[in-house]
């Protein structure tokens, strides 16, 4: 079971670019795979939690708002621990 989230520079950028409401809604995604596990929260129907395609093949996204997404992929580290890796907070084009 998952249970780490770490923000790549990338996200910590875009994240000061965006409303305060989003920030507050991905700290509280953090906060619950830190607390329950991302299988557990995976099951939460308000993140919409679903794999990507294409390019982003390998990647997952969970939705902050209506037209916000956080991008994030799950890796190891040197020691063969599991975590998620938030890649990038963006406007999601439609």
């Amino acid at each position: 079971m998952i249970y780490r989230v770490k923000l790549r520079n990338r996200a910590r950028k875009q994240l000061q670019k965006v409303p305060r409401y989003i920030v507050e809604n991905l700290a509280a995604w953090v906060d619950d795979v830190e607390d329950r596990g991302l299988e557990e929260v995976r099951k939460t129907s308000g993140y919409h939690d679903e794999p990507l395609h294409g390019s982003r093949l390998g990647q997952r996204s969970i939705r902050l708002s209506r037209a916000y997404r956080a991008i994030y992929r799950i890796c190891e580290d040197d020691e063969s621990i599991e975590f998620v890796s938030v890649e990038e907070v963006s406007k999601h084009a439609y």
